[in-house]
């Protein structure tokens, strides 16, 4: 396994279906832990490599409902 981070950026802030399903996301095989840093309109996705790659998160961060706008570089 190799675990890797993402961050993203969000325009809109997510409505209440689009965090219920962000709930859901955690079922999904790969993604390991995902914050929410509301202060900077960002999600942080911690993922499984081996299993997943960025734009697949993207996508998945995508259908749940969450306005993507930019990948962020991590600090």
């Amino acid at each position: 396994m190799t675990a890797v981070e993402v961050l993203f950026r969000y325009g809109i802030p997510p409505t209440e279906s689009a965090m219920s399903a962000l709930a859901q996301l955690s079922d999904v095989y790969g993604i390991r832990q995902m914050r929410i840093h509301e202060t900077e309109r960002a999600v942080r996705v911690e993922y499984d490599a081996t299993r997943l790659n960025e734009s697949t998160v993207e996508k998945l961060l995508r259908s749940a409902g969450f306005d993507i706008q930019e990948r962020m570089a991590l600090v």
